[in-house]
């Protein structure tokens, strides 16, 4: 009798403790791939309404074992949304969402951020997949790639992805800079390694806020150009990164989700 009673305590804690989140670190599996990752908060499984996906991609300098996509992660997302909560009233999760480019998962989830995205490479299932993926009302923010041969490659791939789609520089007065802020006026957001010097990075001398639009003109991808705006977020507690260049990454970032939400 005794026996019985101690494997019904045992399995019964065994189901409190599975439905608690008793589950180790949410991307474990991928932190070698990262260039910072982080401890999980209490509250890393929580299901909300809003989650930050990170794209997942094959680059050319060494596939995915710390691929350029993990640049920054994860500690760069989860500063930043801890921003986004206390900003806006997004029921955002407290961790990223990784995606990988061959997985059709990408279908759940609408907002997309890569990062180093100048050294993607794209084979035609996987632009296949973007391109539903936009079709399907999907956005991507793309960050920290500079000079003209980055952004060769990175056009590449999206010749691939929307060869129909319209690439052009944002106005001042473009709806995406003003959901949450007034961003009509902006200044480049450099990385760490540079913010203290000419900010330019790897060649990339003058800083773009670029999209590319479908057929709509909804921007489906906004893009920052020879800046690095993850930095910005993964550094904004860093007394040596000025907080003028922080506090406007997350106003951007910010935007971009909000316009992707109501547009």
């Amino acid at each position: 009798m005794m026996a019985k009673c101690w494997l019904a305590a045992a399995l019964v804690t065994a189901i409190v403790l599975a439905q608690s989140g008793h589950r180790g670190r949410r991307w474990a599996r991928y932190e070698a791939e990262m260039q910072n990752p982080a401890d999980d908060p209490p509250d890393a499984w929580e299901q909300t309404e809003f989650a930050f996906a990170r794209l997942r991609y094959r680059s050319g300098r060494g596939g995915y074992w710390r691929a350029r996509w993990g640049i920054d992660a994860n500690k760069s997302e989860r500063q930043f949304l801890q921003g986004l909560r206390r900003l806006t009233r997004v029921h955002a999760r407290s961790v990223e969402q990784i995606v990988d480019i061959d997985s059709d998962e990408i279908y759940d989830w609408p907002w997309l951020y890569a990062v180093g995205i100048g050294d993607w490479t794209l084979n035609s299932p996987q632009a296949e997949r973007l391109r539903k993926y936009f079709e399907r009302g999907g956005f991507l923010m793309v960050d920290d790639f500079h000079n003209e041969w980055e952004w060769s490659r990175f056009m590449a791939g999206m010749e691939l992805v929307m060869p129909a789609g319209q690439l052009v520089e944002l106005p001042d007065d473009a709806p995406i800079f003003q959901t949450v802020f007034d961003l009509s006026h902006r200044v480049r957001v450099p990385g760490l390694n540079v913010v203290h010097g000419d900010q330019i990075e790897r060649g990339g001398v003058y800083p773009h806020w670029r999209a590319i639009l479908d057929d709509r003109g909804r921007v489906v991808v906004a893009i920052c150009f020879n800046m690095d705006l993850g930095d910005a977020w993964e550094w904004a507690d860093l007394p040596e990164y000025p907080e003028q260049y922080a506090s406007l990454a997350y106003r951007i970032g910010i935007n971009y989700i909000i316009y992707s939400m109501t547009h």
